[in-house]
């Protein structure tokens, strides 16, 4: 089993589903976790001590190490008591597993402003504000001449980076930690730190919905759309051995892990001199011939998994 002895981590978000699956492999990898849950609904709404703790409360009775954590990881204030609370705890701080989301699903024509910020700020800033004090932290020590092994993986999604109908929002928001995620990558390697990303598929109470048409496996067979599948990714990209993969996304579906391809230059349309625009437009059409935006990946996915 991988070690992670001596190392401590932060889960946002751990209280339920896949951030609970990722607390709890951590701890049983020997890290020491802070468990951080605000307890609100799926949508964002109230707060709840009860997750948090209950997870944190499991990891001790296996016999590990583990505090819980209440902040809103969309308040900057918050964010930074954090990972003060985690160095204040347990000594340092190793590992950010930035997992805290919420759903407003709601077709674009149809979708107020509140929805829209309210997903946006916790995915985006969710991600930015316990990452930029999580770098400050390592940054200080290596510059202090300390060696640094940070590792952040964040939480992008399918429909983040192949799109999903009804999530505008929510697909913004995880391209955005996809780009967050390179970009974070490049500019904490200096300091020693890794950053990755996760575009996981798993059953939890956010996408009951989108995994309705299949139905849980019987007791005792394998679930590939358990959460508990996408947390060996996480223990694996918080090794040693990890140290040199970084800027990458993992599309988890079962035990299926692909490392997903950034943007590329794709369809090259190019002529020496100006484009005329009808011109252009009739090269385009030539370069897209079946001129419709493309099935969703969902879509394809569900279909090859028997269930469209």
């Amino acid at each position: 089993m991988a070690s992670l002895d001596g190392r401590v981590a932060i889960v946002t978000g751990a209280g339920r589903g896949i951030g609970r699956e990722h607390a709890l492999a951590l701890a049983k990898a020997g890290a020491k976790v802070v468990v951080n849950d605000l307890g609100g609904s799926a949508a964002g709404e109230g707060e709840d001590k009860t997750p948090a703790q209950g997870v944190a409360d499991e990891i001790k009775d296996l016999g590990g190490e583990a505090t819980a954590n209440y902040d809103n990881v969309a308040d900057f204030q918050g964010a930074e008591n954090l990972v003060k609370r985690a160095v204040a705890d347990f000594g340092r701080l190793d590992i950010l597993i930035n997992n805290a989301g919420i759903l407003r699903d709601r077709m674009l024509v149809s979708m107020t402003e509140p929805e829209w910020d309210a997903v946006i700020g916790v995915h985006l800033k969710g991600h930015f504000a316990p990452t930029h004090h999580a770098a400050s932290y390592w940054r200080a020590q290596s510059k202090a001449g300390d060696t640094v092994t940070g590792r952040v993986v964040n939480t992008s999604s399918p429909s983040g980076v192949f799109g999903n109908v009804g999530q505008s929002n929510y697909g913004a928001a995880k391209a955005g930690i996809a780009a967050f995620t390179i970009i974070s990558a490049q500019e904490l390697g200096r300091y020693g730190v890794t950053v990755n990303c996760l575009a996981p598929n798993a059953r939890t109470r956010m996408t009951n919905d989108i995994f309705e048409g299949m139905p849980a496996p019987a007791q005792g067979e394998w679930d590939p759309l358990d959460p508990s599948n996408i947390s060996p990714v996480v223990v694996a990209l918080c090794t040693d051995e990890a140290a040199g993969i970084t800027g990458q996304c993992f599309f988890v579906w079962g035990s299926t892990i692909n490392v997903l391809k950034p943007w590329d230059l794709g369809v090259e349309i190019a002529q020496e001199g100006p484009w005329d625009p009808d011109e252009l437009a009739a090269k385009m059409k030539e370069a897209f011939p079946e001129g419709k935006a493309p099935e969703p990946m969902m879509n394809k996915l569900m279909k090859a998994a028997g269930m469209a």
